[in-house]
């Protein structure tokens, strides 16, 4: 099932911003022309530039799909199954909402999607990311934004919501990295700062199906608060999931 977050117009129109000079969306539509292949073909079938990203060959299964098989901590965690970033997207969304900070179910949905870029570079620990300097970093924000755009979120995040997210995504490397990932209490703390107070019980990695349909689930959910389609396939196989 397709997810139209926006329609085509308003993909368009903010597809300009995303780089200036080039044209996204025309792109994205188009035969590739380069000799040398720098798209990604993805299991929906979109080709998925990845240099250039257009927001419309962007979808939210090819997004789960692919969080729910990349492991955090380079799958150096306790357990039979490695702690996915699709798990970790939905942990953030849940210690954003314990906040208790009154967010809109926009910028909810923009925590679920924080690392949904990894769905196509993979997730790479933090001291790797440093060294490999602006360029990734660059790489990163490019598809970011053309994320953001496919599904209704501006392509810049508020940074007043990109900071509480981060709060949120630092909670939860605590606890992976704690209860997983074999770090000490107070080595935790010095990296990440101290445990967030909703959280008390222990993370179990589900297998990359559950993350999967999971994912889409608070997807599902948090696409209904905004007015945007229902995921009734999600509903119908993760319907365990009862959060609104």
């Amino acid at each position: 099932m397709r997810w139209p977050g926006i329609d085509l117009c308003q993909a368009i129109g903010h597809a300009g911003s995303l780089h200036q000079g080039n044209s996204e969306v025309v792109k994205g539509l188009q035969p590739v022309k380069s000799a040398q292949r720098a798209w990604q073909r993805m299991l929906s079938g979109r080709r998925l530039d990845l240099i250039d990203p257009s927001p419309m060959d962007i979808e939210i299964e090819d997004i789960a799909h692919g969080l729910a098989r990349v492991a955090r901590w380079n799958g150096q965690t306790v357990g039979d199954h490695p702690f996915s970033v699709a798990q970790h997207c939905v942990l953030v969304e849940s210690l954003l909402a314990a906040q208790g900070a009154g967010l809109e179910a926009r910028w909810r949905l923009a925590a679920l999607l924080h690392d949904a870029a990894e769905f196509v570079i993979g997730d790479m620990i933090s001291p790797f990311k440093a060294a490999l300097g602006l360029d990734y970093r660059a790489f990163e924000e490019r598809l970011e934004h053309a994320i953001n755009v496919r599904f209704g979120l501006p392509a810049h995040i508020p940074a007043r919501v990109k900071s509480q997210i981060k709060i949120a995504d630092r909670a939860s490397a605590f606890l992976e990295a704690t209860q997983l990932a074999g770090f000490s209490w107070q080595e935790a703390v010095s990296l990440f700062g101290p445990p967030p107070r909703s959280r008390t019980d222990a993370l179990v990695p589900w297998p990359a199906p559950q993350a999967q349909l999971r994912y889409l689930d608070r997807f599902a959910r948090l696409s209904l608060a905004l007015g945007g389609p229902v995921a009734g396939a999600a509903h119908r196989k993760s319907g365990d999931v009862a959060r609104p």
